[in-house]
C-alpha cells in the first residue's frame, strides 16, 4: 500500500482521499483553512456528500488532516493536487491555487509523483513539468488523473467508475498511478498528458451539449404542444444515443459544468478557434433559467408584490453545493421584479448568497401564503408537494415544475395550475386568491 498526500479538502479532495483510504492506502489531506482541518480532525465533514461521512469514519486510522505542507508530503509516494480552479473574469481557469501548491513543494527525496486531479486547461501539465525541472525537482514525476465524480454520487463514482484516465510523460509514472487504483474494476485509459487533460473538458462539454439540446427541444415542445418527457424517452431508446442527460429542466449548474465550459471555450479562443457549438450550449443554459420568470408572469402578471416559493436551492439533489445554482439566478430575477421570495432546501445554506430571501424550514412553511411555488431542485421530499394541505396553504395554487418532477395530470387533478418544462401548459388564467387569506399577513409568516 502507498502513502498519498492530497492538497485540497473540498469535494474532490475529500472524496479522493477517503476512497484511497478505503482501498488501503495511507492518506494525508492538507488544506489552508484552519477551521476546516480542525473540523475534520473532530470528525465534522464540511460538505454534504452521501456516504462520505461513513467512509471517513471507517478509515480514520489511515487518514490524517493537516495545515502543514511538510507533514502532508512526508514520505508520500503520490502528491495529488485537488484544489479548485474557478473561472477568471476572462473565462480562463484560475490556476493560482494550483501554482501555490507547486511553489510550496519543498525539496523532496525519493521518486514521488505529482498527480493533477484538478480540472486544468490543456497544456497545464507541460507548464508544471517545466516548473518542476526549473526548481531542481526533475526526479518528481508528473501525471494527469482527471476526476469524473458527480456530486451526490461521488463516492460511488470513484469506487465504481466508468473509466480511469491516466496521462503521464513517463510511462513508468503512469504505471504507478494505475497501480494505485488497484481494487477498482474499471477500464484504464492511458494517454499523453495533454489528451488526458482534454478528456475531462470534452466529456463535460458533451454532457452539457446534451442538456442544452434537450432543453431546446423542450422549448419547441411547448410551442407545438408536445411533451418533452415522452420525446426524450423515444430518443433515449435509440442505442446510438442512450437515455442519459436527456432530462429537460431549468439548466445545469454546479462547480464543474459552468466553469469547464468557459475554460474550454476560452482555450479554443486562445488557440484561434471559435467554438460555435459550445457558445450556443452556454447561451441556451443561461436563457433556460430565466424562462421560469415568464411562466410565472403568464399566471400572475406583474410579479411586484407577489410571493414566490423556491423549493430546492442546491444545484442538484444530494448535495449542499450552491455554486452556479439556478436558484441564484431565479431569486435575483424575482427580487429585481419586486417579488417576495421564500426558499427551502434540506441541506444547502444559502443565507450568505441570497440576500433579501426569507428562508424556511419545510416546503409547507415555504409555500404558505405564496402566489406560486417553483420546484428548482428535484429533492425527493417534493414528490408529494401537490396535496390538499399545500393547496389550502397557498394564496394561489400554481406550481412551476422546473425539473419535471411531478405528474401533470395528478397535480391538476389536485386543483393546481401546472407549468412544467417542455410539457403542455395550463391555459392562460390567473387563479383566484384563496379568499380567507390576507396577503400581507401571510407574506410575513
Amino acid at each position: 500500500m502507498s502513502r498519498v498526500a492530497i492538497f485540497g479538502a473540498g469535494y474532490v479532495g475529500l472524496v479522493t482521499g477517503a476512497c484511497f483510504a478505503e482501498l488501503g492506502h495511507t492518506v494525508a489531506i492538507r488544506d489552508v483553512i484552519a477551521s476546516k482541518i480542525d473540523g475534520l480532525r473532530a470528525g465534522k465533514v464540511p460538505i454534504f456528500e452521501p456516504g462520505l461521512d461513513e467512509l471517513l469514519e471507517r478509515n480514520a486510522e489511515r487518514l490524517t488532516f493537516t495545515l502543514d505542507v511538510a507533514e502532508a508530503i512526508d514520505g508520500a509516494e503520490f502528491v495529488y493536487i485537488a484544489v479548485d480552479t474557478p473561472p477568471t473574469y476572462s473565462g480562463d481557469a484560475d490556476l493560482s491555487r494550483v501554482w501555490t501548491v507547486i511553489d510550496e513543494l519543498p525539496q523532496v527525496g525519493g521518486d514521488p509523483i505529482l498527480v493533477m486531479k484538478s480540472t486544468v486547461p490543456v497544456g497545464t501539465g507541460e507548464k508544471v513539468r517545466h516548473a518542476l525541472d526549473t526548481r531542481g525537482l526533475e526526479h518528481v514525476g508528473y501525471a494527469s488523473n482527471p476526476e469524473f465524480t458527480a456530486e451526490g454520487t461521488a463516492v460511488r463514482d470513484f469506487l465504481h467508475p466508468d473509466r480511469i484516465v491516466v496521462g503521464a510523460f513517463d510511462p513508468a509514472d503512469g504505471d504507478r498511478v494505475e497501480q494505485l487504483h488497484k481494487g477498482i474494476d474499471a477500464p484504464v485509459v492511458r494517454a499523453d498528458v495533454s489528451s488526458s487533460e482534454m478528456v475531462k473538458l470534452a466529456s463535460n462539454a458533451f454532457l452539457m451539449t446534451r442538456i442544452s439540446f434537450i432543453n431546446e427541444i423542450a422549448n419547441v415542445c411547448e410551442a407545438v404542444g408536445a411533451d418533452v418527457t415522452q420525446v426524450a424517452k423515444g430518443i433515449g431508446l435509440d442505442h446510438r444515443l442512450g437515455p442519459h442527460f436527456l432530462r429537460a429542466g431549468i439548466g445545469y449548474g454546479g462547480s464543474c459544468f459552468p466553469k469547464d465550459s468557459l475554460a474550454l471555450k476560452q482555450l479554443a479562443s486562445n488557440s484561434g478557434y471559435h467554438f460555435q457549438l459550445l457558445n450556443a450550449v452556454i447561451e441556451v443554459n443561461e436563457l433556460q433559467k430565466r424562462r421560469v420568470i415568464n411562466k410565472l408572469k403568464k399566471h400572475l402578471g406583474s410579479l411586484r408584490g407577489k410571493t414566490v416559493a423556491l423549493l430546492g436551492l442546491a444545484f442538484k439533489p444530494n448535495t449542499d453545493d450552491m455554486r452556479e445554482a439556478p436558484s441564484i439566478v431565479l431569486a435575483s430575477r424575482l427580487l429585481a421584479e419586486g417579488a417576495e421570495v421564500r426558499a427551502w432546501d434540506p441541506v444547502a445554506d444559502a443565507s450568505d448568497i441570497l440576500q433579501g430571501v426569507t428562508f424556511c424550514d419545510s416546503p409547507l412553511e415555504t409555500v404558505t401564503g405564496a402566489d406560486a411555488a417553483v420546484i428548482v431542485t428535484e429533492w425527493p421530499q417534493l414528490r408529494e408537494l401537490a396535496t390538499a394541505e399545500t393547496r389550502e396553504a397557498m394564496r394561489r395554487a400554481i406550481i412551476v415544475d422546473g425539473r419535471n418532477l411531478l405528474d401533470p395530470d395528478e397535480v391538476r387533478a389536485a386543483g393546481f395550475a401546472y407549468e412544467g418544462i417542455g410539457r403542455p401548459t395550463t391555459a392562460f388564467s390567473a387563479l383566484p386568491e384563496t379568499p380567507e387569506r390576507e396577503p400581507s399577513q401571510e407574506s410575513q409568516r
